[in-house]
């Protein structure tokens, strides 16, 4: 039985460099410029390279190549909390445009601890990344850890938080505006006393969240309670111990910074045997398909995953190549997407009796989306500034 081709028998000699050379009939320097993509090469001599490299089953030394050029072709990734359904497709934008460009990643999940996340640090960087995506946990870095990114000088791009510690590069989501947005939605279909159960004020996005929160308020004439507000973790368990202290003082509508922190919510409603948006409404951070099967659907904060991954990872691979000047910080618009949690669609029929009040008297069902003119023109000045999304 003959071994298959391109299979090397067990106990020969791996193919080299100078066997993929002499199989395809060049030299040594065009087998490493079609490897390393480093020189202009021919598409002729290119093809008989790569057809070689198939035969032999040729993988070249990583480790080598990476000690010669100073690059590992690698970077680091960490996250606060992987289970959070946030995270994944932001690190699937890194991936992909990594991939692209010929780099793997290291991905690190710091559990929103700073010490576990200086443990991966320092770990990526002794694997001689060539760059660090990172998402900060709260609280402040070590001068130890300050000092050992400064010597080094591994690229790092920040994600969605900034840092007092880290003058560097970041690509963010503009979370004031989106808390911003979400409130004044609120208050404009007709909520007065509007909860807020925010991130971690500890961390610049959780910061921004509660801001663009209490502006949307002064904005639209209503006072900020202190008993209205419950500081969260961004994780389920803090939304349901922040809906079973809120909900009992009756807000009219609640804003919930993150979506895990909505299904901790929604629980402890249901435990309490309160319905949304019956009993209050409710505008949620960030969303997901899945969310158009809730009952209610809920209205959410839309943030650029997909697009904050890529382009954090598109920035950091122009430092790695080079690219000099002062940090940037790029910020992703959020989108508001109206459904029924909100309690726009009880808003409409509420304006449908005063616009039809004889109906209304009657007892006739009233069919809100077979008068859209004369509801919208009722409703001109309720109208959010953010682009409506209503699926």
């Amino acid at each position: 039985m003959t071994p298959q081709r391109g299979r090397r028998r067990r106990g020969t000699k791996a193919a080299n460099i100078y066997d993929v050379a002499k199989k395809a009939r060049v030299s040594v320097f065009t087998v490493s410029a079609v490897i390393n993509k480093s020189d202009q090469v021919s598409a002729a001599l290119q093809r008989r390279v790569e057809v070689a490299i198939r035969q032999l089953n040729y993988r070249p030394n990583l480790l080598a190549r990476s000690l010669a050029k100073q690059r590992t072709h690698t970077i680091g990734i960490v996250v606060p909390d992987i289970a959070n359904p946030f995270f994944p497709l932001v690190v699937r934008g890194v991936e992909d445009i990594a991939q692209k460009a010929g780099y793997s990643t290291l991905l690190c999940n710091s559990d929103n601890q700073r010490e576990k996340e200086e443990h991966y640090l320092e770990l990526l960087l002794s694997k001689r990344v060539d760059g660090i995506l990172l998402t900060m946990a709260p609280g402040r870095l070590t001068p130890w850890l300050q000092r050992m990114l400064a010597e080094v000088k591994v690229p790092l791009v920040l994600v969605m938080r900034t840092s007092k510690d880290l003058k560097t590069d970041a690509v963010l989501t503009d979370d004031y505006k989106g808390a911003f947005e979400a409130v004044a939605h609120l208050a404009r279909i007709g909520h007065r006393r509007i909860a807020l159960v925010s991130g971690p004020l500890g961390v610049s996005n959780g910061t921004a969240r509660w801001k663009g929160y209490r502006e949307a308020l002064e904005a639209n004439g209503l006072t900020c309670d202190p008993d209205l507000i419950a500081e969260g973790d961004y994780r389920t368990e803090s939304g349901h111990r922040a809906g079973l202290t809120l909900l009992p003082r009756r807000p009219d509508a609640v804003f919930v910074a993150n979506y895990l922190m909505t299904v901790g919510f929604m629980q402890a409603a249901n435990e309490m045997e309160m319905r949304c948006p019956e009993d209050f409404g409710l505008v949620s951070f960030d969303d997901y398909p899945w969310l158009r099967c809730f009952r209610p659907r809920l209205t959410t904060i839309e943030l650029p995953k997909y697009e904050l991954g890529a382009k954090s990872a598109q920035l950091l691979l122009k430092r790695i190549s080079g690219m000099q000047g002062r940090s940037t910080v790029q910020k992703l618009e959020p989108q508001l997407r109206v459904r029924e949690s909100c309690g726009f669609t009880l808003h409409l029929r509420n304006v449908d009796r005063k616009v039809f009040p004889h109906d209304s008297q009657k007892g006739k069902e009233l069919d809100v989306a077979s008068r859209p003119t004369l509801i919208r023109e009722k409703l001109a000045d309720d109208q959010p500034a953010a682009t409506l999304t209503r699926d």
